[in-house]
């Protein structure tokens, strides 16, 4: 699955984990899968902060590129 399509399931497991008509051993799963997704999610996210270049622009109007800091977060 791409990014954006575990995101919309990530949505489509919240809602589901919202309606009172959803059974434990239903939750359960939803929860399960959630965290999984969570996992790759933030696995995806890690990589793609690392990949990251901020481009700058120097004195002579040329283009450079340096990594992005990372915040901590």
């Amino acid at each position: 699955m791409s990014f954006e399509s575990d995101l919309r399931r990530m949505e489509e497991i919240a809602d589901l984990l919202k309606n009172e008509n959803t059974g434990l051993e239903k939750a359960i799963k939803l929860y399960q899968e959630a965290n999984e997704l969570g996992k790759k999610l933030s696995r995806t996210l890690s990589d793609i902060q690392k990949q990251a270049e901020v481009v700058t622009s120097s004195d002579e109007n040329v283009l450079e590129t340096e990594p992005l800091e990372d915040d901590g977060e």
